[in-house]
């Protein structure tokens, strides 16, 4: 078998024993919204990472395709419209996020950067009003329901347990990635490229950049209504928070977490993010404040986002593996620093958070578990000492990452020119 398709392998081997490593109903549950928010950043990724589009409103397709996915259910499951089965359902999603994507990147392509992103905000705002006037089509204010366990049950399957659902959003996952995979290499795909580089250069070479960044969108809108359409099967209902700018921006955000320049950055900062917001909404309520945090460090620090990391170590562990080797005790310390550092501002973060909130004047405040005195000074004292040592330790553990990775750099590209590297 040929080795370009052990990567292939290997991921669809990972996501067939996820389920086996983690296996109760929360871990299930959040394994698929994982799986979905990966969707749809890979779809997002067609237009920021490929293409240089920035959008605020791209949950308007997959928003609007799920809401389709619910109607077309609940007719199917009535006899109104015809049989479709539950793992075709998002074709019928992809195809609503085309139809709209098809006309209204028409219209909001013409122009491109800050007026583009302009007028895709402009749009979800849109939608989201329509939602409110015309209650019909999106249920009103409350979430339309539907049941996915409908007519036949191929094979005994049904997609009522959530091990079948999450089954299906990994084959689904596995189909896009291997389907913008292609079409990063098709010729559109490459000038998708060209125009995010330089689209005054493709206009001189005879190529409309207007119509390529329209395909992209176009292409962009049908993947985000295929992750709708899963989103809709997943949870059987919907919201018009699904529509909102919210969506658009937390999407927007997982992109950028992880990274815009491959396919696996749009893949690592869904897991990252969705797991984060999953795990701290439940012990703190200053989890969006640590989201923000994460992607402002990202956007100033790490501008190619968290899987640039691990591409740029390419080189290094190409040419030799004990320069890699090398780099791990001053990342280790790096990192140490980094948790002290993180551990106070956290603390401080909290006992704020809890001494401004507070309607009485109890001694004690729940932070991630434990119990401290939070009008106490030994607590506040104890937060800034370990911000302060790990503001210090990162000033200097960080430089001698930056020491080290240069001498790394330095030693593969003296072996380039000296041609001992192929």
């Amino acid at each position: 078998m040929p080795v370009k398709f052990a990567p292939w392998l290997i991921a669809a081997a990972c996501l067939a024993a996820l389920p086996l490593l983690f296996s109760s109903s929360a871990a299930l549950t959040l394994l698929c919204q994982i799986g979905v928010a990966a969707i749809f950043a890979l779809a997002y990724n067609v237009m920021l990472g490929q293409t240089g589009m920035l959008s605020f409103g791209h949950a308007l397709y997959f928003g609007l395709a799920g809401f389709a996915s619910i109607h077309f259910m609940n007719a199917s499951g009535a006899g109104v419209l015809p049989y479709l089965p539950v793992s075709l359902i998002p074709l019928i999603g992809g195809l609503v996020g085309l139809s709209f994507g098809i006309v209204i990147g028409y219209v909001s392509t013409r122009l491109s950067g800050i007026p583009f992103a302009m007028i895709s905000l402009g749009f979800i705002e849109l939608v989201s009003a329509l939602a409110i006037i015309f209650p019909g089509p999106f249920y009103g204010r409350a979430a339309g329901h539907t049941d996915r366990r409908y007519g036949f049950e191929p094979l005994g399957i049904s997609f009522g347990p959530q091990i079948e659902v999450y089954y299906l959003i990994a084959g689904w996952l596995l189909l896009v990635l291997a389907a913008l995979y292609v079409f990063a290499r098709t010729p559109l795909g490459m000038l998708c490229v060209a125009v995010r580089e330089n689209a005054e250069r493709v206009r001189f070479t005879g190529f409309n950049e207007q119509r390529v960044r329209w395909l992209a969108f176009c292409v962009s809108a049908f993947f985000a209504g295929l992750a709708g359409a899963l989103q809709a099967i997943n949870y059987e209902f919907i919201g018009g928070a699904s529509l909102g700018a919210q969506q658009s921006t937390a999407v927007l955000v997982m992109t950028y977490i992880g990274g815009t320049g491959n396919l696996f950055g749009p893949i690592a900062g869904a897991a990252l993010v969705t797991a984060m917001t999953s795990a701290l909404s439940d012990v703190t309520a200053l989890w969006s404040l640590y989201l923000g945090i994460l992607f402002v460090v990202v956007v100033v620090f790490v501008p190619g986002g968290l899987a640039n990391i691990v591409l740029v170590h390419g080189p290094i562990w190409r040419h030799d593996g004990h320069l890699m080797l090398a780099l791990i005790p001053s990342y280790l310390s790096a990192m140490i620093a980094t948790a002290i550092c993180a551990t106070g501002l956290i603390g401080i973060f909290e006992l704020l958070n809890f001494v401004s909130n507070s309607q009485s004047w109890q001694d004690s405040a729940e932070i991630f578990g434990l119990t401290v005195a939070a009008r106490s000074p030994w607590p506040w004292l104890t937060s800034i000492a370990l911000a302060a040592v790990g503001a210090v330790l990162c000033r200097i553990t960080y430089r001698w990452v930056g020491h080290a990775w240069h001498a790394a750099n330095s030693t593969v590209s003296e072996s380039r020119s000296m041609g001992q590297t192929p």
